[in-house]
């Protein structure tokens, strides 16, 4: 059945030591023992043949339900490659060009300003010279932020617009980005990096071009091409007993997870904002789908998505001046390492290996969710990797260069 995680073909007859591999359930199999994670679903592919799943821990250790391969989770952030995708397809149609200022189909953000000083309740700014482009969402070059953040006096604006953890009661994605177009920018638009609501506004852009809302714009140009069919902005009613609960760390008792039930429960329904950033709930079957297309060059199952050409695009390191996120970012928080990474259109791109000391391959690329699950497709080796689980926030373990690590010693061809 389409969507479903399970082996296809074993380990050995694609370069991979079953043995190994088992090591990383064990490793995390040991942070649900200590109660630092409730549960988990992992799996490795090879040549898009899913080669090994793990499996520990439960889905909502409160009610003892067990972790199954076809749990709901909050993908968070790994909403945005999905919206980037469904963007660059609408690219290909011819619909607008990656230098095209947004302010030209979305109507707001016409006038940008730049922070240049003051506090939360009297900023000072200026005019900027560059107006937001559209491949400065794609790549957070525009100057835009998270109000989750405390590294800005621009953070701290979001934060009293409503902009935290989520967005003001009622808001929709219209409202939105005109709310963020009334705060200043941190900086002038593709001259830095900056982890941040970029591809929200970017979900408003495939709105105004489509003229669909952004789920069913999703929907036709990525989910259904792909058989995502348990992917969306929310778990439909009949699926709620397959949604896992969401934690957070307890600082006071080993960082054990606590269940959030009350933040949790928001994926239970249609939202009114509908977050490209950050919306989606997915499965781990689900989202095998969609990186088994990033493997194949666009396509999967004969049906193509994007261009092989414009995947490696995408996949190419867009950063102003070619720099790393060492030396780019601006901000204290992102969803992979900054050493010897570099940002495409949608995904992070890893341009050398050896700074972070994390064991990967050049021109890899990824990302991951707030709630610590990521994804990494490797086309040189032909891997795609996946971690789910449910832990806010993502930082709060170094499970992504740990899986890596445990991956890539699973190599044996």
């Amino acid at each position: 059945m389409v969507g479903v995680l399970e082996p296809t073909i074993e380990p050995g007859d694609v370069g991979l030591d079953r043995e190994r591999l088992d090591r990383i359930s064990e490793h995390f199999g040991a942070y649900v023992e200590a109660g630092q994670l409730a549960g988990f679903v992992a799996s490795v592919s090879r040549g898009g043949e899913v080669a090994w799943v793990g499996i520990g821990g439960y889905r909502n250790r409160e009610a003892g339900v067990e972790m199954t391969a076809d749990t709901i989770f909050r993908i968070y952030s790994m909403t945005k490659p999905i919206t980037t995708v469904a963007a660059m397809r609408l690219w290909e149609e011819g619909h607008f060009g990656l230098n095209d200022e947004i302010s030209s189909i979305i109507g707001c953000f016409e006038n940008p300003r730049i922070f240049t000083g003051g506090y939360e309740n009297a900023p000072t700014t200026v005019a900027s010279h560059e107006p937001i482009r559209v491949w400065h969402l794609m790549t957070h070059t525009a100057g835009l932020t998270y109000g989750f953040q405390f590294t800005h006096t621009v953070d701290a604006l979001y934060r009293r617009a409503g902009y935290a953890w989520g967005w003001p009661p009622g808001t929709d994605l219209a409202k939105a980005c005109e709310d963020l177009s009334d705060l200043p920018l941190l900086f002038e638009p593709g001259t830095a990096w900056n982890y941040s609501m970029a591809t929200d506004v970017l979900g408003r852009l495939i709105e105004c071009v489509t003229g669909e809302p952004l789920d069913i714009a999703l929907r036709r140009l990525v989910l259904d091409p792909l058989g995502m069919d348990e992917t969306g902005f929310f778990a439909p009613e009949a699926s709620h007993d397959r949604l896992a609960a969401l934690y957070i760390p307890d600082a006071t008792n080993n960082l054990a997870a606590v269940s959030i039930p009350g933040m949790g429960s928001a994926a239970l329904s249609k939202p009114t904002m509908l977050g490209g950033g950050g919306g989606l709930v997915s499965t781990p079957g689900d989202y095998k789908r969609f990186t088994g297309m990033l493997l194949g060059g666009g396509e999967l199952d004969g049906v193509r998505v994007v261009s092989s050409r414009t995947l490696e695009y995408m996949t190419r390191n867009h950063l102003p001046g070619g720099g790393d996120l060492e030396t780019l970012a601006r901000d204290g928080f992102s969803e992979t390492a900054y050493k010897g990474v570099g940002f495409g259109l949608g995904f992070a791109v890893v341009l050398d290996a050896v700074p972070s000391r994390v064991p990967t391959t050049e021109g890899s690329f990824s990302w991951g969710g707030a709630a610590s699950t990521a994804f990494w497709v490797d086309p040189t080796e032909g891997l795609e990797v996946s971690f789910f689980t449910q832990l806010l926030p993502s930082s709060t373990h170094p499970i992504r260069e740990q899986l890596s690590q445990l991956v890539y010693a699973s190599l044996v061809d």
